[in-house]
């Protein structure tokens, strides 16, 4: 039998979009077998030679705004795609087709309506077969900047328990985390008492959503300094300016394209998804809880 991890890594980008893509999936764009020559690769004998890569291209895309009145001017055209991949071969010359696609993906993420990226290159003169990669990546990923060309921000995201946030040291916590310079998102869990259930899966995690929002608005009460967020544009303008917030998670939740595979009243969980799309420098723990095996960023278990 086929194992169907082995079919989409082989599959084209458009069929790995599909199958990673959400409950309610969004619009797609793609480019398929767009071949182009260029002088890259390591190898001394690659460089001077022109060689054929083929590129395949997928874009998840916000919702076209209505009316569209068959503009143009109001979608991603396909000319992005192909004017990324121009603009990146001709910047420089690149030795791996991993920066190559990843500096394509950057650029086209940089369109407002751009939510995830499929780029798959292969080279099509250096074998029998076709050489290449393929990588994924969304705008939730995309690392923030202090200023245009200044260092790249880092958070620490530091996930408190219903016992830490009625504590009376809540404010040196605080206070610690703070010291660290890094900019500070603090997440919660389902507060204390029962939470409404529905019954069904997608109210259910509504519902969920909402509770966890209640505990957040109930830690801001704690400290002036937990000022609740609940956007990725109010997160960025916080990180940039140092300042501490709470994160209420429902709307990214919800408009995530890669959101959170398990439950969300899983609250840790939920913490450690979004360290990992903010790149953060690590998840701290503040209670008694254990941390998550499989984390892409470092989990520091802190007593409460």
């Amino acid at each position: 039998m086929t194992n169907p991890d082995t079919t989409l890594a082989f599959a084209h980008p458009e069929e790995r979009a599909i199958a990673s893509a959400p409950a309610d999936p969004r619009d797609r764009i793609s480019l398929r077998d767009h071949v182009v020559c260029a002088d890259i690769g390591a190898f001394q004998q690659e460089r001077g030679h022109g060689q054929r890569l083929r590129f395949n291209v997928v874009v998840e895309v916000r919702p076209a705004p209505e009316p569209l009145d068959d503009d143009v001017d109001r979608i991603l055209s396909y000319d992005r795609i192909t004017e990324a991949i121009s603009a990146e071969l001709a910047a420089e010359r690149l030795n791996l087709l991993e920066t190559l696609a990843a500096r394509v993906a950057e650029r086209i993420l940089a369109e407002p309506q751009a939510m995830r990226v499929f780029v798959r290159i292969e080279k099509l003169d250096r074998g029998p077969g076709a050489l290449g990669v393929e990588i994924a990546r969304s705008r939730a990923s995309v690392p923030v900047q202090a200023g245009e060309g200044q260092e790249t921000l880092h958070p620490v995201v530091a996930w408190l328990s219903n016992d830490v946030i009625a504590a009376p040291d809540l404010p040196a916590r605080l206070d610690r985390l703070e010291a660290s310079g890094a900019p500070v998102i603090l997440a919660v869990g389902l507060p204390e008492g029962a939470v409404p259930v529905s019954g069904q899966k997608p109210t259910q995690r509504r519902i969920d959503l909402l509770a966890i929002e209640q505990n957040a608005w109930v830690l801001a009460a704690r400290d002036p300094r937990c000022v609740v967020v609940a956007t990725r544009t109010e997160i960025d303008w916080a990180m940039r300016r140092r300042q501490m917030v709470v994160w209420a998670p429902s709307k990214i939740v919800l408009d995530a394209v890669d959101g959170p595979k398990g439950a969300v009243r899983d609250g840790v969980a939920l913490a450690l998804w979004l360290a990992e799309q903010m790149a953060a420098l690590r998840l701290e723990l503040h209670g008694d809880v254990s941390a998550p095996a499989g984390s892409r960023v470092p989990v520091v278990p802190v007593a409460a």
